[in-house]
């Protein structure tokens, strides 16, 4: 069982990764197939989501499980966003022509985004 405190900041990390999603609550929870007075007393620290919650919850946030429950971030990938994470890993499985294809599309966007920034005007 979590205890008060860890249950009340894991509460905080849910609405904070909902917010940053712009969702209402209403809109996680239908995601989640369940009430928002639920998800409201997750958010708030009231009640413990259950192990399959915790899943559903990280995989809709783009988090993880552990992040939900410790606050603490993935190291082992340097990636914090959990969706581009997956991908890459899945990425891992394709063929070698395959990979420098998606490689090269994601330069020529680096690049573009780099071109544009420079470009730009400064306040």
């Amino acid at each position: 069982m979590v205890e008060t405190a860890d249950r009340k900041a894991m509460g905080v990390r849910i609405k904070t990764l909902r917010k940053a999603k712009h969702w209402p609550q209403k809109q996680l929870a239908g995601a989640l197939g369940i009430r928002f007075e639920q998800l409201n007393k997750y958010e708030s620290g009231l009640n413990n989501p259950p192990v399959d919650m915790l899943v559903k919850l990280s995989e809709a946030l783009d988090t993880t499980v552990d992040y939900l429950l410790t606050g603490a971030q993935i190291e082992d990938s340097q990636l914090a966003n959990v969706r581009l994470f997956r991908r890459f890993q899945a990425l891992e499985r394709l063929g070698e022509e395959e990979q420098q294809t998606v490689m090269r599309v994601i330069d020529a966007m680096v690049a573009q985004h780099r071109v544009a920034s420079a470009l730009a005007p400064v306040d």
